[in-house]
Protein backbone atom coordinates (compact mmCIF):
# COMPACT_ATOMS: atom_id res chain seq x y z
CA UNK A 1 0.00 0.00 0.00
CA UNK A 2 2.85 2.60 1.00
CA UNK A 3 4.24 1.69 -2.59
CA UNK A 4 0.97 2.93 -4.23
CA UNK A 5 0.63 5.41 -2.34
CA UNK A 6 3.33 7.23 -2.88
CA UNK A 7 3.49 6.61 -6.36
CA UNK A 8 0.22 8.06 -6.71
CA UNK A 9 1.88 11.24 -4.82
CA UNK A 10 4.49 12.19 -7.74
CA UNK A 11 1.21 13.21 -9.61
CA UNK A 12 -1.95 12.58 -8.66
CA UNK A 13 -3.57 13.55 -11.92
CA UNK A 14 -1.66 11.12 -14.05
CA UNK A 15 -0.30 8.25 -11.54
CA UNK A 16 -4.05 7.89 -9.49
CA UNK A 17 -6.22 8.75 -11.97
CA UNK A 18 -4.78 6.94 -15.27
CA UNK A 19 -2.44 4.68 -14.03
CA UNK A 20 -3.58 2.94 -10.69
CA UNK A 21 -7.48 3.88 -11.26
CA UNK A 22 -7.20 1.36 -13.96
CA UNK A 23 -5.56 -1.28 -12.10
CA UNK A 24 -8.94 -1.25 -10.08
CA UNK A 25 -10.56 -3.57 -12.95
CA UNK A 26 -8.14 -6.43 -12.35
CA UNK A 27 -9.27 -6.60 -8.73
CA UNK A 28 -12.95 -6.43 -9.51
CA UNK A 29 -12.28 -9.53 -11.21
CA UNK A 30 -10.67 -11.33 -8.59
CA UNK A 31 -13.07 -10.58 -6.40
CA UNK A 32 -15.94 -11.40 -8.55
CA UNK A 33 -13.91 -14.95 -9.42
CA UNK A 34 -13.42 -15.81 -5.57
CA UNK A 35 -17.23 -15.48 -4.88
CA UNK A 36 -18.82 -16.63 -7.83
CA UNK A 37 -20.26 -13.97 -9.25
CA UNK A 38 -20.09 -11.16 -12.29
CA UNK A 39 -17.20 -8.91 -11.83
CA UNK A 40 -19.84 -6.45 -13.04
CA UNK A 41 -22.24 -7.00 -10.16
CA UNK A 42 -18.98 -6.05 -7.90
CA UNK A 43 -18.08 -2.34 -6.33
CA UNK A 44 -15.48 -1.30 -3.85
CA UNK A 45 -16.55 1.13 -0.90
CA UNK A 46 -14.65 1.97 2.54
CA UNK A 47 -16.31 -0.74 4.61
CA UNK A 48 -19.66 -2.09 5.43
CA UNK A 49 -21.73 0.92 6.20
CA UNK A 50 -21.24 2.51 3.28
CA UNK A 51 -21.81 -0.76 1.59
CA UNK A 52 -25.04 -0.89 3.44
CA UNK A 53 -26.23 2.81 3.45
CA UNK A 54 -26.22 2.89 -0.36
CA UNK A 55 -29.12 0.22 -0.36
CA UNK A 56 -30.41 1.89 3.20
CA UNK A 57 -31.06 5.58 1.20
CA UNK A 58 -31.14 4.03 -2.25
CA UNK A 59 -34.54 3.27 -2.47
CA UNK A 60 -37.04 5.36 -2.50
CA UNK A 61 -39.47 5.19 0.58
CA UNK A 62 -42.55 7.37 1.26
CA UNK A 63 -43.95 8.39 4.73
CA UNK A 64 -45.80 5.44 6.78
CA UNK A 65 -43.80 2.82 4.78
CA UNK A 66 -42.02 -0.08 7.17
CA UNK A 67 -38.31 -1.38 6.85
CA UNK A 68 -37.91 -4.79 9.12
CA UNK A 69 -34.96 -5.84 11.04
CA UNK A 70 -34.11 -7.47 14.00
CA UNK A 71 -33.05 -6.05 17.35
CA UNK A 72 -29.78 -7.46 16.88
CA UNK A 73 -28.57 -5.86 13.74
CA UNK A 74 -25.63 -3.98 13.67
CA UNK A 75 -26.02 -0.08 16.04
CA UNK A 76 -25.20 2.21 12.72
CA UNK A 77 -27.80 0.69 10.16
CA UNK A 78 -30.26 0.63 12.65
CA UNK A 79 -29.35 4.26 13.13
CA UNK A 80 -29.10 4.97 10.00
CA UNK A 81 -32.94 3.23 8.99
CA UNK A 82 -34.14 6.02 12.30
CA UNK A 83 -32.32 8.88 10.31
CA UNK A 84 -34.73 7.77 7.58
CA UNK A 85 -37.72 7.74 10.45
CA UNK A 86 -37.08 11.39 11.76
CA UNK A 87 -36.00 13.11 8.25
CA UNK A 88 -38.79 11.21 5.89
CA UNK A 89 -41.45 9.67 8.26
CA UNK A 90 -40.94 6.09 7.44
CA UNK A 91 -41.03 3.43 10.39
CA UNK A 92 -38.96 0.65 11.63
CA UNK A 93 -39.74 -2.34 12.94
CA UNK A 94 -37.40 -4.78 14.72
CA UNK A 95 -38.32 -8.49 15.70
CA UNK A 96 -36.84 -10.61 17.87
CA UNK A 97 -34.87 -13.98 17.10
CA UNK A 98 -33.50 -16.95 19.63
CA UNK A 99 -29.87 -16.22 20.92
CA UNK A 100 -28.35 -18.42 19.41
CA UNK A 101 -30.39 -19.70 16.71
CA UNK A 102 -30.72 -23.19 15.51
CA UNK A 103 -33.83 -23.39 13.30
CA UNK A 104 -33.36 -22.07 10.18
CA UNK A 105 -37.01 -22.54 9.32
CA UNK A 106 -38.06 -20.28 12.81
CA UNK A 107 -35.98 -17.43 11.57
CA UNK A 108 -37.27 -17.36 8.42
CA UNK A 109 -40.72 -17.72 9.94
CA UNK A 110 -40.29 -14.71 12.62
CA UNK A 111 -39.63 -12.67 9.56
CA UNK A 112 -42.35 -13.15 7.48
CA UNK A 113 -44.60 -12.59 10.45
CA UNK A 114 -43.24 -9.12 10.49
CA UNK A 115 -44.25 -8.56 7.17
CA UNK A 116 -47.02 -5.95 6.90
CA UNK A 117 -49.00 -4.41 3.17
CA UNK A 118 -46.31 -1.41 4.49
CA UNK A 119 -43.20 -3.11 4.41
CA UNK A 120 -40.56 -1.88 1.60
CA UNK A 121 -37.09 -3.03 3.01
CA UNK A 122 -36.04 -5.83 5.09
CA UNK A 123 -32.39 -6.04 6.47
CA UNK A 124 -30.94 -9.21 7.90
CA UNK A 125 -27.21 -9.79 8.83
CA UNK A 126 -25.43 -12.56 7.74
CA UNK A 127 -23.55 -13.36 10.26
CA UNK A 128 -24.78 -11.60 13.64
CA UNK A 129 -21.67 -9.05 14.94
CA UNK A 130 -23.00 -9.56 18.74
CA UNK A 131 -22.81 -13.59 18.73
CA UNK A 132 -21.30 -14.69 15.33
CA UNK A 133 -25.08 -15.98 14.71
CA UNK A 134 -24.94 -17.39 11.09
CA UNK A 135 -28.89 -16.44 9.37
CA UNK A 136 -30.14 -18.79 6.41
CA UNK A 137 -29.51 -15.24 4.32
CA UNK A 138 -30.69 -17.38 1.16
CA UNK A 139 -34.36 -18.99 2.61
CA UNK A 140 -34.97 -15.08 4.13
CA UNK A 141 -33.95 -14.12 0.23
CA UNK A 142 -36.95 -16.73 -1.21
CA UNK A 143 -38.77 -15.55 1.40
CA UNK A 144 -38.74 -11.92 0.49
CA UNK A 145 -38.55 -12.48 -2.93
CA UNK A 146 -42.63 -13.99 -2.75
CA UNK A 147 -43.38 -10.79 -1.06
CA UNK A 148 -41.64 -8.64 -3.58
CA UNK A 149 -39.35 -7.01 -0.78
CA UNK A 150 -35.75 -6.54 -1.25
CA UNK A 151 -33.61 -8.29 1.28
CA UNK A 152 -30.46 -5.84 2.07
CA UNK A 153 -27.88 -8.09 3.51
CA UNK A 154 -24.81 -6.79 6.07
CA UNK A 155 -22.31 -9.73 5.69
CA UNK A 156 -19.64 -7.55 7.49
CA UNK A 157 -18.41 -10.51 9.28
CA UNK A 158 -18.54 -13.63 6.69
CA UNK A 159 -16.91 -12.73 4.20
CA UNK A 160 -13.72 -14.22 3.79
CA UNK A 161 -14.36 -15.79 7.33
CA UNK A 162 -16.34 -19.17 6.70
CA UNK A 163 -16.45 -20.84 3.33
CA UNK A 164 -19.47 -19.81 0.68
CA UNK A 165 -20.13 -18.16 -2.62
CA UNK A 166 -22.14 -15.31 -3.14
CA UNK A 167 -23.24 -16.51 -6.54
CA UNK A 168 -24.57 -20.05 -4.44
CA UNK A 169 -26.49 -17.83 -2.10
CA UNK A 170 -28.30 -16.90 -4.70
CA UNK A 171 -28.73 -13.24 -3.13
CA UNK A 172 -29.66 -9.92 -4.79
CA UNK A 173 -27.24 -8.08 -2.94
CA UNK A 174 -24.47 -8.26 -0.22
CA UNK A 175 -22.42 -5.97 1.34
CA UNK A 176 -19.10 -6.41 3.48
CA UNK A 177 -15.68 -4.80 5.23
CA UNK A 178 -12.76 -6.02 3.45
CA UNK A 179 -10.52 -5.27 6.37
CA UNK A 180 -12.11 -7.31 8.62
CA UNK A 181 -11.73 -11.27 7.92
CA UNK A 182 -9.89 -10.81 4.34
CA UNK A 183 -7.43 -9.03 6.17
CA UNK A 184 -7.11 -6.09 3.48
CA UNK A 185 -5.80 -2.22 4.64
CA UNK A 186 -9.02 0.00 6.34
CA UNK A 187 -11.06 1.37 4.11
CA UNK A 188 -11.96 -1.31 2.12
CA UNK A 189 -15.42 -2.73 1.29
CA UNK A 190 -17.67 -4.29 -1.45
CA UNK A 191 -21.01 -4.31 -2.34
CA UNK A 192 -22.61 -6.67 -4.56
CA UNK A 193 -25.62 -5.72 -6.33
CA UNK A 194 -27.57 -8.38 -8.98
CA UNK A 195 -27.25 -7.21 -12.44
CA UNK A 196 -30.26 -6.75 -12.97
CA UNK A 197 -31.09 -4.76 -9.73
CA UNK A 198 -28.26 -2.08 -10.29
CA UNK A 199 -30.98 0.57 -12.12
CA UNK A 200 -33.31 0.05 -8.99
CA UNK A 201 -31.01 1.70 -6.61
CA UNK A 202 -29.57 5.50 -6.22
CA UNK A 203 -26.25 6.18 -5.21
CA UNK A 204 -24.96 7.40 -1.93
CA UNK A 205 -23.14 10.30 -3.88
CA UNK A 206 -24.61 11.29 -7.03
CA UNK A 207 -23.39 9.53 -10.64
CA UNK A 208 -24.47 10.88 -13.94
CA UNK A 209 -27.69 9.51 -15.63
CA UNK A 210 -25.42 6.96 -18.22
CA UNK A 211 -24.36 5.00 -15.02
CA UNK A 212 -27.75 3.81 -13.78
CA UNK A 213 -27.16 0.38 -14.85
CA UNK A 214 -22.98 0.46 -13.96
CA UNK A 215 -22.09 -0.73 -10.68
CA UNK A 216 -19.40 1.97 -10.59
CA UNK A 217 -21.98 4.53 -10.23
CA UNK A 218 -21.58 2.86 -6.34
CA UNK A 219 -17.59 4.26 -6.22
CA UNK A 220 -18.66 7.90 -6.95
CA UNK A 221 -16.92 9.17 -4.20
CA UNK A 222 -14.80 12.32 -5.56
CA UNK A 223 -11.12 12.46 -4.81
CA UNK A 224 -9.58 9.03 -3.17
CA UNK A 225 -6.67 7.12 -2.49
CA UNK A 226 -6.60 4.50 -4.56
CA UNK A 227 -3.76 2.12 -3.04
CA UNK A 228 -6.24 0.41 -0.60
CA UNK A 229 -8.56 -0.61 -3.32
CA UNK A 230 -5.52 -2.59 -5.18
CA UNK A 231 -4.46 -4.04 -1.72
CA UNK A 232 -7.56 -6.18 -1.70
CA UNK A 233 -5.83 -8.35 -4.46
CA UNK A 234 -2.66 -8.95 -2.27
CA UNK A 235 -5.30 -9.74 0.67
CA UNK A 236 -7.30 -11.95 -1.28
CA UNK A 237 -3.74 -13.98 -2.47
CA UNK A 238 -3.02 -14.72 1.28
CA UNK A 239 -6.85 -15.90 1.59
CA UNK A 240 -6.83 -17.92 -1.15
CA UNK A 241 -3.38 -19.70 0.05
CA UNK A 242 -4.84 -20.88 3.32
CA UNK A 243 -7.92 -21.96 1.73
CA UNK A 244 -11.33 -20.75 3.11
CA UNK A 245 -12.38 -24.26 3.44
CA UNK A 246 -9.46 -24.43 5.82
CA UNK A 247 -9.62 -20.98 7.73
CA UNK A 248 -13.03 -21.20 8.98
CA UNK A 249 -11.93 -25.12 10.43
CA UNK A 250 -9.45 -23.13 12.07
CA UNK A 251 -11.41 -20.34 13.49
CA UNK A 252 -13.81 -23.42 14.31
CA UNK A 253 -11.27 -25.30 16.10
CA UNK A 254 -10.02 -22.18 18.06
CA UNK A 255 -13.53 -21.16 19.22
CA UNK A 256 -14.23 -24.75 20.34
CA UNK A 257 -10.52 -24.47 22.31
CA UNK A 258 -11.58 -21.95 23.86
CA UNK A 259 -15.19 -22.11 24.93
CA UNK A 260 -15.49 -26.22 25.79
CA UNK A 261 -13.08 -25.66 28.76
CA UNK A 262 -14.86 -22.79 29.99
CA UNK A 263 -18.51 -23.93 29.44
CA UNK A 264 -17.54 -26.96 32.30
CA UNK A 265 -18.05 -23.96 34.69
CA UNK A 266 -21.54 -24.00 35.90
CA UNK A 267 -21.57 -20.04 35.77
CA UNK A 268 -20.78 -19.94 32.14
CA UNK A 269 -23.10 -19.43 29.47
CA UNK A 270 -22.44 -19.13 25.17
CA UNK A 271 -24.44 -17.39 23.12
CA UNK A 272 -23.74 -18.97 20.26
CA UNK A 273 -24.27 -22.19 18.52
CA UNK A 274 -21.45 -24.85 18.36
CA UNK A 275 -23.23 -26.23 15.79
CA UNK A 276 -22.14 -26.35 11.84
CA UNK A 277 -23.43 -24.11 10.01
CA UNK A 278 -25.01 -21.69 12.73
CA UNK A 279 -21.68 -19.72 13.89
CA UNK A 280 -17.95 -20.23 13.40
CA UNK A 281 -15.00 -18.18 14.67
CA UNK A 282 -16.68 -15.74 16.71
CA UNK A 283 -19.06 -16.56 19.82
CA UNK A 284 -20.33 -14.44 23.15
CA UNK A 285 -19.81 -15.93 26.58
CA UNK A 286 -21.05 -14.72 29.58
CA UNK A 287 -19.88 -15.24 33.30
CA UNK A 288 -22.80 -14.83 35.19
CA UNK A 289 -22.89 -12.77 37.80
CA UNK A 290 -20.07 -10.46 36.05
CA UNK A 291 -20.33 -7.66 34.84
CA UNK A 292 -19.67 -7.60 30.69
CA UNK A 293 -18.05 -4.04 31.05
CA UNK A 294 -15.92 -4.68 33.68
CA UNK A 295 -14.71 -8.21 32.90
CA UNK A 296 -13.21 -6.59 29.76
CA UNK A 297 -11.72 -4.01 32.09
CA UNK A 298 -9.75 -6.80 33.71
CA UNK A 299 -8.75 -8.60 30.91
CA UNK A 300 -7.35 -5.75 29.33
CA UNK A 301 -5.64 -3.76 32.36
CA UNK A 302 -5.02 -6.37 33.79
CA UNK A 303 -3.90 -9.20 31.40
CA UNK A 304 -3.65 -6.68 28.12
CA UNK A 305 -6.20 -8.99 26.51
CA UNK A 306 -8.52 -7.31 23.95
CA UNK A 307 -12.36 -8.58 24.15
CA UNK A 308 -15.57 -6.67 23.06
CA UNK A 309 -18.31 -6.40 25.69
CA UNK A 310 -21.69 -6.74 24.60
CA UNK A 311 -24.60 -5.47 26.37
CA UNK A 312 -27.77 -5.96 24.53
CA UNK A 313 -31.14 -5.90 25.98
CA UNK A 314 -31.83 -9.57 25.42
CA UNK A 315 -28.64 -10.99 26.13
CA UNK A 316 -24.97 -9.82 27.89
CA UNK A 317 -21.09 -11.16 27.36
CA UNK A 318 -18.04 -10.73 25.64
CA UNK A 319 -17.71 -11.05 22.37
CA UNK A 320 -14.12 -13.24 21.96
CA UNK A 321 -13.08 -13.61 18.13
CA UNK A 322 -9.78 -15.13 17.60
CA UNK A 323 -7.81 -14.85 14.20
CA UNK A 324 -6.11 -17.90 12.31
CA UNK A 325 -2.72 -16.29 13.99
CA UNK A 326 -4.13 -16.97 17.54
CA UNK A 327 -2.23 -19.57 19.11
CA UNK A 328 -3.69 -22.45 21.71
CA UNK A 329 -0.85 -21.41 23.96
CA UNK A 330 -2.99 -17.82 24.14
CA UNK A 331 -6.36 -19.22 24.23
CA UNK A 332 -4.66 -21.70 27.34
CA UNK A 333 -3.60 -18.44 29.01
CA UNK A 334 -7.15 -16.25 28.17
CA UNK A 335 -8.82 -20.12 29.48
CA UNK A 336 -6.93 -20.11 32.46
CA UNK A 337 -7.94 -16.14 33.67
CA UNK A 338 -11.78 -16.54 32.81
CA UNK A 339 -11.26 -20.24 34.73
CA UNK A 340 -10.42 -17.95 38.17
CA UNK A 341 -13.18 -15.47 37.36
CA UNK A 342 -15.55 -18.17 36.93
CA UNK A 343 -14.65 -19.80 40.24
CA UNK A 344 -13.53 -16.70 42.08
CA UNK A 345 -14.99 -13.27 40.95
CA UNK A 346 -12.51 -10.49 39.46
CA UNK A 347 -9.88 -9.83 41.69
CA UNK A 348 -10.10 -6.73 43.78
Amino acid sequence: MKRHQDYSNLAPTYTMWQILEPQREGTRQRMAREWGVDPEEVAFTRNSSESLQILQFGYDLQPGDEVLTTTQDYGRMITTFQQRERREGIVLKQIQIPVPAEDPAEIVRLFEEGITDRTKLILCCHMINLTGQILPVTELTAMARRHGIPLLIDGAHSLAHFDFDIGELDVDNYTSSLHKWLFAPHGTGLLYVRKDQIADVWPLMAAPESRDHDIRKFEEIGTHPEAPYLCIGEALTFHQGLGPARKAARLTYLRDYWANPLLEHDNVRLHTSQKPGFACGIANVEVIGIEPNALREYLWNSHRIIVVSINHAEFQGLRISPSVYTTPSELDRFVEIMSDVAKNGIPV
